[in-house]
């Protein structure tokens, strides 16, 4: 049987509760979306093959809990990451102003390397605006990321986002690459991780529905 995809690399969405980390998640990998929220608990994952300069590139894309009583748990999951998309919403300033909460956190527990990308999200809710672009462009460049406005409701740079991302890692991972080449057998072991990292209080991974 043919390989499915040469390299795997996992990705964590990190934002505040309620700034739709799940909706952006489930209309990348789905084409989908709920505008109801139902948060999400512990930690979630989707899967995608994107193929990039020719290269099968299959993302893990894991959908973290915004809530504070989670972030012991989610933090477990820095350390396996290569790529990070940090998430506001445009229609709060307060999700905004916690980006650097979340990018500390990024810099104490995730690798070196890893790649980042700054997200505002909600870009289609013009009208209840609280975070210019401006703002979410000077955030990004002090920290030295790329920045993309989204909206989920309408796939407004959804792809680009995900797709540019992916694309860093793999820039990023090019010396390594022999070294993150998969087989179809090797995707990651649920189970096993949870009983590595001894996760707890109730919180699982698991394949997700698409409900945001």
């Amino acid at each position: 049987m043919a390989k499915q995809y040469d390299v795997l690399f996992r990705l964590l969405l990190l934002g505040d509760s309620g700034v739709g980390k799940t909706c952006l998640l489930c209309r990348f990998t789905d084409n989908e979306f709920h505008p109801s929220h139902i948060s999400t608990i512990g930690v979630d994952f989707k899967m995608k093959t994107l193929e990039i300069d020719g290269i099968k590139v299959r993302i893990q894309i894991w959908d973290t809990a915004g809530q504070e009583r989670y972030q012991t748990i989610t933090k477990q999951y820095y350390r396996r990451a290569q790529g990070i998309f940090l998430v506001y919403d445009i229609t709060s300033e307060r999700s905004f102003q916690h980006i650097m909460k979340w990018a500390s956190d990024v810099d104490e527990y995730a690798p070196d390397n890893i790649q980042k990308i700054l997200i505002g999200n909600k870009s289609d809710e013009e009208e209840k605006r609280q975070v210019a672009t401006e703002q979410g462009n000077k955030l990004a460049k002090d920290y030295g990321m790329d920045f993309f406005e989204t909206s989920a409701s309408t796939n407004y740079n959804i792809t680009e986002s995900f797709t540019r991302l992916a694309e860093q890692v793999l820039a990023a991972n090019k010396k390594d690459l022999d070294l993150l080449r998969a087989s179809v057998t090797d995707e990651l072991n649920l189970a096993a991780l949870e009983e590595e990292e001894g996760i707890t209080d109730g919180a699982t991974a698991s394949k997700k529905g698409c409900w945001c």
